[in-house]
């Protein structure tokens, strides 16, 4: 078989993120139960590229770890489904009308199938949240 040699684009700019503020504890460690947040989508057709995520804390927060999975468009209840790829601790953060909330970033990197998802979770559940946005693009 010959290998593709031309570089690959994408053909239109992907942003998305988690339907409502991450809060939720999660101390499953293969996405099967607990809270999960769907983040992004890959195209259904030619898949999609996430260079990084985004994560933005919404106020006051304890520390935590937000873990980043990937799953490949199946069920998220059965553990082969998904898979571990990174994970960042968050610092506690303290709200403030006068300083600005330090944001936190995951390089992915990362190329997905047609219907891939990309979800995270916590591993404590925080007062204020955070905002977890995926940029990338699609094939």
């Amino acid at each position: 078989m010959a290998a593709n040699t031309a570089p690959i684009f994408p053909r239109t700019p992907q942003v998305e993120w988690s339907a409502g503020p991450v809060t939720a504890a999660n101390t499953t460690k293969d996405l099967t139960s607990g809270t999960i947040y769907l983040v992004a989508t890959a195209d259904a057709t030619e898949g999609s590229r996430i260079d990084f995520l985004r994560i933005m804390p919404l106020g006051t927060n304890v520390a935590t770890v937000l873990r980043v999975w990937v799953n490949n468009g199946g069920s998220t209840a059965t553990a082969a489904n998904n898979t571990l790829v990174d994970n960042i601790t968050l610092p506690a953060t303290t709200n403030s009308e006068t300083a600005a909330l330090t944001r936190q970033q995951v390089d992915l990197d990362i190329s997905l199938q047609p219907g891939h998802c990309l979800y995270v979770t916590i591993g404590t559940a925080i007062a204020a949240g955070v905002r977890v946005t995926a940029f990338g693009g699609k094939y």
